[in-house]
């Protein structure tokens, strides 16, 4: 037996109907602005760390780096090719696997997806939801 003091659910008004829509509304945007910001604050500190590994493994290689040119550049000194012409021909292939390993690297970055796929996908469903709830 229905209480008569409560009305039903679906004996509300529009007006009132159209409020706890536009609360919903309003809670959803607000969740879904959260998720964005966890999202990419997550992404933000895996890409930050990453960075940091891979400039304190560019320094530590690029010292061994230095120390081989030299002893190449030296080798080919005393095997009778002028100095300078050693450190041109050193200089010359290092800067093209270089430049080739700056492209590599590019297109890495390029690849790598920063945006909220999780927060997309559910603002998806949430648009979807609310067209279900209007309708």
């Amino acid at each position: 037996m229905m209480n008569e003091a409560q009305p039903a659910q679906d004996d509300r008004s529009i007006g009132e109907l159209f409020g706890d829509l536009t609360r919903e509304i309003s809670t959803l945007v607000r969740q879904e602005a959260t998720l964005a910001r966890a999202e990419l604050s997550q992404k933000a500190a895996r890409l930050g760390k990453d960075a940091g590994m891979l400039a304190m493994g560019g320094a530590v290689a690029y010292a061994g780096l230095l120390a081989i040119l030299a002893a190449l550049i030296m080798g080919l000194a005393a095997a009778g090719l002028p100095g300078w012409a050693s450190a041109l021909l050193v200089g010359v292939v290092v800067a093209v696997i270089g430049g080739m390993l700056v492209w590599s690297g590019m297109n890495a970055i390029k690849q790598e997806n920063l945006a909220p796929q999780q927060t997309i996908e559910t603002i998806k469903e949430d648009a979807q939801w609310i067209r279900n709830r209007a309708a």
